[in-house]
């Protein structure tokens, strides 16, 4: 790991401002991400500004949403009244995220910046795009029994690891950030971006800014929720698929629904059209099925993870199965 100097800031202001002056300086927070980056020499940065002390915390209702400071923690967030009851479906996310000591230490925000986990972006003696521009992507005709079946590309075909931005992705959260220009928001959809010819910008954050919050809309879907993650193991393990569902049901029809995908593409994997199809639909197994089947247009397997083709469309069967059967009080 390369030596670095460490310096906290006081308010928002001072960790933009700290950041403006040094454009080799890192935000930290949990740092259950980056300090593993940092030690394989991935991330080398001369400056790290500690954020902890900054007042984003809180878990906050307001008019038509819930605000959630960046600093929170994923096991606050989960384990909270607030999001247990209004929005059920990522609280069950961020259960099914690492284990519980990572959960205990792993920020809201940091949850959205942390990096892929492909071996080649990991091993500083591979080829990877994302680490160095134009060295080649190790893992296409390589090992990718993990990777993307959607919006990869030549450069990239990495997945993004995050189990509660698939949650937020299907809830329509907003990303609020600050920055040397000032205050923006940024749908979270649009908040992080395909590989295309530049894998190695994974979000569409501006240069030194620092997200603060995300906001959730007020919405129907407290009850019949699921979220789905398959995996090798039972814990601490990154998803094959995921699968985040939520129902707005009355009298067996769907008045609303939401749908993302995590572990097939570069970024969490909203389902709109299967959305608009469910849209009006009464349940039944037959029409969850049909949803499976149009939500793996333009799939595309790279070898190893050709199973991920057959897996997704029986996972998104089963998680609308389950939402559908849910009766949470």
């Amino acid at each position: 790991m390369k030596n670095f100097q460490l310096v906290r800031a006081l308010s928002t202001a001072s960790a933009v401002g700290i950041m403006s002056k040094d454009t080799a300086s890192m935000f930290i927070a949990g740092g259950t991400n980056l300090v593993d980056l940092m030690k394989k020499d991935v991330e080398r940065p001369d400056k790290l500004i500690d954020i902890n002390g900054l007042d984003l915390k809180g878990i906050n209702r307001l008019k038509d949403k819930i605000s959630i400071g960046a600093l929170a923690k994923n096991s606050q967030v989960a384990e909270d009244k607030i999001i247990q009851e209004k929005h059920p479906l990522l609280a069950l996310a961020l259960a099914a995220g690492a284990s519980q000591q990572i959960r205990h230490m792993a920020t809201v925000g940091g949850n959205m910046l942390q990096r892929t986990r492909c071996p080649y972006f990991y091993n500083t003696d591979m080829p990877c795009n994302k680490r160095v521009a134009k060295s080649g992507c190790g893992a296409i005709g390589g090992y990718n029994r993990m990777h993307a079946i959607f919006g990869a590309s030549e450069s990239c075909i990495a997945v993004h690891p995050s189990d509660m931005c698939v949650a937020l992705a299907a809830l329509d959260a907003t990303v609020c950030v600050e920055g040397p220009k000032g205050k923006r928001e940024i749908r979270f959809g649009d908040f992080h971006r395909l590989p295309e010819n530049n894998p190695e910008k994974d979000n569409t954050l501006e240069s030194k800014e620092l997200i603060v919050s995300v906001e959730i809309p007020d919405n129907a879907f407290s009850k019949n929720v699921h979220y789905l993650k398959v995996r090798d193991r039972s814990s601490y393990a990154f998803a094959l698929v995921s699968v985040a569902v939520a129902l707005d049901i009355k009298n067996n029809r769907i008045n609303e629904a939401r749908l993302a995908l995590g572990g097939v593409a570069h970024k969490p994997w909203r389902l709109t059209e299967v959305e608009k199809f469910l849209k009006g639909k009464t349940t039944s197994e037959a029409i969850f099925r049909q949803a499976a089947a149009m939500a793996m247009q333009g799939a595309k397997g790279q070898g190893e993870n050709n199973f991920k083709l057959k897996l997704a469309p029986n996972a998104i069967t089963e998680a609308l199965t389950i939402a559908a059967s849910n009766n949470r009080l």
